[in-house]
């Protein structure tokens, strides 16, 4: 990856200087892969697709999945292919025990020290949001969040909901930065001028990751992975 600094390196806090605006991804961002929150998400999507099409698990993970890598969220998958409800889908389909997040002072910490706005962008929902950052222990350090409805159901990586986002909150993307778990959802972000970083699992352990969500050399659009964010963010304030 041109310019992207290995993941034993710790990032440079002036290449982060001119940052304002801290954009932070949801799920297998704020919290570690190894939490696993949402493989709960994901076993509900499969069932919501099996109940919905009458299919054998296997047959609907697999349908959901084309879906998920297709559209970029199960949801809009369906939405154009079979008309559901969003909001039905949605409440299902976060309908998960949000005990097993432990909360991350360190992180909490980190981000409140972060000079400027920090904001949520997830293709969740704000309730789902709003529940895992607050297990974390996060939630107050946060402008607002903007989810998957606010999108009007059209998820990242599409362009248009960056555009919606970044003139919602006036942010200047010259002076930003964005942290996500998915290469492709940083190539708008890299685009618009925005520092990126990419959050891993530990070791690059892929357990429950699709290939296409992984890294790769030609991913020109990163220019830092960590496998831990509240020590990533940590470097840029101490």
């Amino acid at each position: 990856m041109k310019g992207m600094a290995p993941l034993t390196t710790p990032p440079r806090p002036a290449d982060f200087a001119h940052v304002r605006d801290w954009v932070f991804d949801l799920d297998n961002t704020l919290y570690p892969h190894h939490v696993d929150l949402f493989a709960q998400i994901d076993r509900n999507m499969t069932d919501y697709v099996a109940t919905l099409l009458q299919l054998e698990p296997t047959e609907a993970r697999a349908l959901q999945k084309a879906y998920y890598r297709d559209h970029g969220t199960t949801l809009q998958g369906l939405m154009i292919n079979h008309g559901v409800d969003p909001n039905d889908f949605l409440q299902k389909a976060h309908a998960i025990d949000y005990t097993v997040i432990p909360a991350d002072p360190a992180l909490g910490e980190a981000i409140k020290a972060l000079p400027g706005r920090k904001f949520i962008f997830t293709n969740g929902t704000v309730a789902h949001a709003e529940m895992t950052a607050r297990a974390l222990g996060i939630l107050d350090h946060f402008e607002t969040i903007f989810d998957i409805v606010a999108a009007e159901y059209v998820p990242k990586p599409a362009g248009a909901t960056y555009d919606k986002f970044m003139a919602l909150n006036r942010v200047d993307t010259a002076h930003a930065a964005m942290f996500e778990d998915l290469p492709r959802n940083l190539v708008v972000p890299k685009a618009l001028g925005m520092t990126t970083v990419l959050t891993v699992p530990r070791n690059l352990e892929y357990a429950f990751s699709e290939i296409w969500e992984r890294h790769g050399e030609s991913d020109d659009q990163i220019d830092y992975v960590t496998e831990d964010l509240a020590t990533f963010l940590q470097t840029l304030i101490d």
